[in-house]
C-alpha cells in the first residue's frame, strides 16, 4: 500500500473513532510512524485528507448497496440486510464525524450530501418500486416523496437536538426508525415478511 493510501486509511480509522476536529495531522503522523512533512508531501491540507476519507465511505456504501440488492429475496428482505450493514458501520462510528464535517469542512460536507441525495436516492427508490411490484409495499404511495422522507429519517439520528450524543446507541435508533418506516410502507403480505425476518434476526442475535 502506497503512503498516500496508508494516510487515508489511518485518517479514516481515527476520524470514525474520534471525529474529525479532534484528530490532528500530528496524530495521524504519529500513528503511522512518519513525519508530518511526509503527509504534506501527499496532501496539501486536512481538507484533502477528509476528501479521501469520504471517497472510502462512499465507495463502501456503493458496495454495500450492491450487495443488498444482489443477495435480497425481496424488497423487505433488502431492508433487513441493510440493518445488518448499518449495525456494522455504527459499531465504530462517532456521531461527531458528521457534525465536524458540516461545521469545519463545508465543501466536503456538500460532496457527502450530494452523493446521498443522488446515489442513495436511487437505491431507495429502486427498493420502493421493487416492493410495489412484488405486492409487498402499498401501491398508492408517492415514491419520490417517500424516498426523500426515508433519506431524512436516516440522518435524523445524527441530529443532536433530538438525540444528544450517548442518549441512545446509534444502532438502536436506526433499527427503531427503520421498523417504523417499514410498517408504514407494507401491505399485509409485506407485514408477514417483516414478522418473519424479525424472528429470524432475533434468533441470529441470541
Amino acid at each position: 500500500m502506497e503512503i498516500g493510501e496508508r494516510i487515508i486509511h489511518k485518517a479514516h480509522e481515527l476520524f470514525m473513532r474520534y471525529g474529525i476536529r479532534s484528530v490532528s495531522m500530528d496524530e495521524i503522523a504519529s500513528q503511522l510512524g512518519i513525519s508530518k512533512k511526509t503527509i504534506y508531501n501527499s496532501f496539501k491540507d486536512k481538507d484533502a485528507i477528509v476528501d479521501g476519507v469520504l471517497d472510502i465511505k462512499m465507495n463502501k456504501m456503493k458496495c454495500d448497496c450492491s450487495s443488498m440488492q444482489k443477495n435480497s429475496l425481496n424488497a423487505v428482505h433488502e431492508s433487513f440486510l441493510g440493518l445488518d450493514i448499518m449495525e456494522e458501520v455504527f459499531a465504530g462510528f462517532n456521531p461527531s464525524f458528521l457534525f465536524d464535517l458540516e461545521k469545519y469542512h463545508p465543501k466536503q460536507f456538500k460532496k457527502f450530501t450530494d452523493h446521498h441525495n443522488s446515489y442513495l436516492y436511487d437505491t431507495i427508490k429502486q427498493n420502493l418500486e421493487k416492493g410495489i411490484a412484488e405486492g409487498n409495499y402499498r401501491q398508492e404511495m408517492e415514491v419520490d416523496i417517500i424516498t426523500k422522507y426515508r433519506i431524512g429519517s436516516m440522518f435524523l439520528i445524527f441530529n443532536m437536538n433530538y438525540f444528544p450524543h450517548g442518549s441512545y446507541p446509534l444502532a438502536k435508533l436506526g433499527v427503531e426508525i427503520t421498523d417504523n418506516f417499514l410498517h408504514g410502507l407494507v401491505t399485509e403480505q409485506g407485514r408477514e415478511l417483516i414478522n418473519k425476518y424479525k424472528l429470524e434476526r432475533k434468533k441470529q442475535l441470541l
